[in-house]
């Protein structure tokens, strides 16, 4: 049997980061202007929304998937079903086309990124594998830095339904040196798929999700009631199966070690605040300073390059300080941010947030990749590739629920503030978001309109603050222990 060729499906690897890296900031730095072309302020959320969705209700399925059919024909079924997603977002002509597209988009990313992260453990010892990750993250980084240039380009002189179409090219190199390069043994799993388990947790975070998007709006109060009980029953339906399963999608032993338990949730509340900044600064940095798309989309762009230095950090912060510590550090980095971003003046320079971009995405690299390798090695090395999924889905659940909730903020505010200015509408929101058609906008209602808009911003950033404090209390629940290699 032909060996791994190590370094080509690393370099694989890092090409399906890049790829699933550059959509969500590329998507971000566009979104102002698809929101103003499609007339979908009130509904941007979902574009972002729905992707997260999907990919978190899938994640679990690929990552027992992977543990027991093994990881090449997943991985590869994720880069293909994405590519396909991002193929037909390019074609979207309207709001709803382009989040039904995004779900396609969102099931491959299910499988593409925990799935990576399972093979980077497959292939490299404890030692090396924190340094992996930190090098996975800086293609990360160097997509974020690359993705506000080519996104501000392609909706300045191209259109914006470009943005989706770069993940074509790379998605399908990477999937021909990953057929060709990986070499793994023939998996046969003994016990069969926890089918049960499956649908009661698809069913679970479905119910939860919808439930989450449907509370600021006004939907009927019969059918959130409906999703509530649905979200108990399928909780109580969902912890029977897993306890009769011969080989549960989720091992509840998992859940049982305080220290799993904690690091995963402080990762759903983190991976929130991730989403929550780098979704509505370039809105910031557009509806309010008047930045053009390109440069608005950099404002973050900091974020992803300390995340890179974060990353490569941590192993030293966990051998000094352990992980409690290094937690509680970076998270009281993150609540100085936060207030920063509240307290800060309507009128204020770019700068100022490219600064709390770095100390931000410095703790976040740290916070990320110490929950990665963490949970890795709290569990049996069977159960390594059920244990990164759980860690992924926990991160794009928490920026799902997140980005729910910062909606129903951020309109909730935005609404008050249309109210107590009767000459303004939601219409004059939709263009005030896009510093281009802004211009379109009466001058004499442009300061209003940016004073409705930084309302609804800074709701977002207070709910950020209450869930940094609500981590660090969580952080405090466990006892920080030294651990074997994996």
């Amino acid at each position: 049997m032909k060996k791994t060729n190590v370094p080509i499906v690393t370099l694989a690897i890092f090409m399906t980061t890049f790829m699933t890296a550059i959509e969500g900031t590329i998507v971000s730095t566009a979104m102002p202007t698809i929101v103003s072309d499609l007339d979908g302020l009130e509904i941007m959320n979902w574009v972002i929304s729905i992707f997260l969705l999907m990919t978190a209700v899938s994640t679990p399925l690929y990552g027992k998937l992977a543990d027991s059919i093994g990881r090449k024909p997943v991985f590869l079924f994720g880069i293909a079903l994405f590519v396909i997603g991002s193929s037909l977002c390019g074609l979207a002509q309207n709001m709803v086309e382009l989040i039904l597209f995004r779900v396609i988009q969102g099931l491959g990313s299910g499988a593409v990124q925990p799935v990576a992260i399972t093979i980077i453990a497959d292939l490299y010892a404890l030692q090396k594998r924190a340094k992996m990750l930190g090098l996975n993250s800086g293609f990360w980084g160097v997509a974020s830095v690359i993705a506000p240039l080519l996104g501000g380009f392609i909706v300045q002189h191209l259109s914006w339904h470009w943005v989706f179409y770069i993940n074509v090219p790379i998605g399908i190199i990477a999937f021909l040196l990953v057929i060709f390069c990986l070499q793994e043994p023939k998996h046969s799993s003994k016990s069969k798929l926890d089918l049960q388990g499956t649908i009661w947790l698809v069913i679970l975070l479905l119910a939860l999700m919808f439930f989450l998007q449907d509370l600021g709006s006004n939907t009927n109060i019969a059918i959130m009631a409906a999703l509530a009980v649905l979200v108990v029953i399928s909780i109580i339906m969902f912890f029977r199966a897993e306890k009769r399963a011969v080989d549960p999608i989720m091992p509840l032993t998992m859940l049982k070690d305080k220290e799993f338990l904690a690091i995963n949730l402080i990762t759903l509340l983190i991976s929130g605040v991730v989403i929550g900044f780098e979704f509505y600064i370039p809105t910031w940095m557009q509806g309010i300073n008047g930045t053009n798309p390109s440069l608005a989309g950099f404002a973050v762009t900091p974020s992803s390059l300390m995340w890179i230095v974060g990353s490569f950090l941590i192993g030293g912060m966990l051998g000094r300080w352990g992980i409690k510590k290094t937690y509680d550090y970076m998270l009281l980095v993150l609540v100085v941010a936060d207030l920063v971003l509240i307290l800060v003046p309507i009128y204020t320079s770019f700068w100022v947030f490219c600064v709390i971009a770095a100390f931000n995405g410095t703790a976040f690299g740290a916070i990320t990749t110490a929950s990665q390798v963490r949970s890795q090695v709290l569990v049996p090395k069977d159960d390594i590739g059920v244990a990164t999924s759980f860690n992924t889905l926990m991160k794009y659940l928490g920026q799902t629920m997140m980005v729910s909730i910062y909606g129903i903020a951020f309109n909730t505010m935005v609404a008050h503030g249309l109210n107590k200015r009767p000459g303004l509408n939601q219409e004059m929101m939709n263009k005030i978001v896009s510093a281009e058609n802004a211009k379109s906008l009466a001058a004499n209602v442009v300061p209003q309109l940016r004073q409705v808009l930084l309302g609804g911003l800074k709701a977002v950033y207070v709910v950020s603050i209450i869930v940094i404090v609500v981590s660090i209390v969580l952080n405090q629940l466990y006892r920080d222990r030294k651990l074997k290699e994996n």
